[in-house]
């Protein structure tokens, strides 16, 4: 006959199993656009799982204080996801990634306070403190800037690289001591702390502008190691693979990243991206256009291609642009959506935005596939995008976004820009598209301009 206790864990760690394949199809299905929300319910019904049959174990010692944070927790779940409101996305998974690793700080803080921990469960503890730390201030930073709580373009000063190499070369020596010296009162314990706080703002700190998106896909990939190390320092299975799983897919997505801001991995890590150059200062005429000179173009038009940024999500104009996409569908117009890899301040977030609006997913088109056929596309609507489009990236060799790949709209045959302003974008780098001959503006918001189009076609 079997032990209880060895039968409950036998239980437990099968869970954990039937968990973990939860964890890897919900992954895989959100890959696709199609499949995406079913691969989110199944990913969260195997964190249920995993979470109801921790519970289980008899370590848990009082299950009053994990009944109170459950339903604190739910609540202000539950309370963000109706309040924050689409155009905030950012800025608030910049903040689950801060909790995450806040989260394994304070786990692997408490490992610690077992006794008989190996050399190795005090190194994942060592590693669970130190990600977490990076991780959390980093985020708070990332937001800060995401949210204009803080400048948004990058801070940078003449020694900034030695200063990052001194911290880094503490936290192994502290680490190291620490390893030797397992314990929550040893000034090396609260140096780790402190230093890997410290260290989280010096490396986010240089990075602003069009970078953003490539901070937010790294961050969560450091959440996700956090957690890896925190399951080992706790001996956790299947914290463990959770960890692994968004530490590998967020490393993977920082790559897809990367590529398509021309960045390195490395430059990232490193804090070697966002230095900071001036600009070729751009001057020319703009040629603005009313909303019934852009329905009579539109109307003529056989081949139209919406190219959004993130004034499309501050107008929370996703809606009215799908709306004029069917009209012009109905006028017998070919219509696409024309996505760039970082459009947004986040990866993904034009996808979520036009998904949400119910826009087809057989229209989203990526950068890649819509630039070869550019120039045969009739009218390219730019709606609050600045450097995803930029022609300085191409051309100009002192521009901070030089080298990254754009969509070449400037290549279209007519091209409108919707924009409150002239104002620069997110990098502060000027556009001089705006100033092409065959581009026309039109200012205001873009949610009231698209639907004095709409109003015109339906007149």
């Amino acid at each position: 006959m079997i032990p209880e206790d060895i039968a409950l864990q036998q239980l437990i760690n099968g869970t954990y199993i039937i968990a973990a394949f939860l964890f890897i199809f919900g992954l895989k299905m959100l890959g696709k656009p199609d499949t995406a929300k079913r691969g989110n319910l199944l990913s969260a019904i195997g964190m249920l799982v995993a979470i109801v049959v921790t519970l289980l174990a008899r370590e848990i010692l009082s299950y009053q204080w994990i009944i109170m944070a459950a339903i604190v927790g739910a609540v202000i779940g539950a309370l963000t996801a109706r309040m924050v409101a689409m155009t905030s996305m950012p800025e608030l998974v910049a903040l689950f990634n801060g909790s995450g690793g806040l989260a394994s700080l304070v786990v692997g803080w408490a490992a610690l306070y077992s006794t008989g921990n190996s050399t190795f469960t005090v190194f994942t503890i060592f590693l669970a403190i130190l990600i977490g730390g990076v991780t959390f201030t980093g985020s708070l930073v990332a937001w800060g800037k995401l949210s204009e709580v803080m400048p948004s373009g990058a801070i940078v000063f003449g020694a900034q690289r030695i200063v990052n190499g001194i911290l880094l070369l503490a936290l192994i020596y502290v680490g190291a001591m620490l390893c030797l010296n397992p314990s929550t009162s040893s000034p090396e314990f609260y140096a780790v702390i402190v230093l890997s706080l410290l260290f989280g703002v010096m490396v986010v700190i240089p990075i602003g502008g069009a970078d953003m998106p490539v901070v937010i896909s790294l961050l969560n990939s450091y959440s996700g190691l956090a957690a890896c190390a925190a399951g080992f320092a706790i001996n956790n299975i299947i914290l463990i693979v959770a960890g692994s799983l968004v530490g590998a897919a967020g490393l993977i997505l920082t790559n897809i990243m990367c590529k398509a801001m021309n960045r390195s991995l490395a430059n990232v890590l490193f804090s070697g991206f966002g230095a900071v150059k001036t600009a070729t200062k751009v001057e020319g005429e703009v040629k603005p256009i009313v909303a019934e000179d852009a329905f009579l173009i539109l109307e003529a038009a056989s081949n139209v291609a919406f190219v959004p940024g993130y004034g499309m999500a501050v107008a929370q104009a996703q809606h009215v642009v799908r709306e004029l996409g069917e009209l012009l569908e109905a006028n017998g117009c070919e219509v696409s959506y024309a996505i760039h890899p970082v459009a947004g301040r986040m990866p993904g977030h034009m996808n979520v935005l036009l998904a949400e609006a119910n826009v087809p997913y057989d229209q989203l088109i990526e950068m890649d596939e819509i630039n070869p056929r550019i120039e045969n596309v009739d009218v390219a609507v730019v709606i609050g995008a600045n450097d995803v489009v930029n022609p300085a990236a191409r051309e100009d060799e002192n521009s901070p976004i030089y080298g990254m790949p754009i969509i070449n709209v400037d290549k279209a045959r007519t091209v409108f820009v919707l924009k409150r302003s002239m104002a620069s974008g997110f990098s502060g780098v000027d556009n001089p598209l705006f100033f092409g001959d065959n581009t026309r503006m039109l200012f205001g918001d873009a949610k009231a301009s698209i639907s004095s189009v709409i109003a015109e076609f339906k007149t």
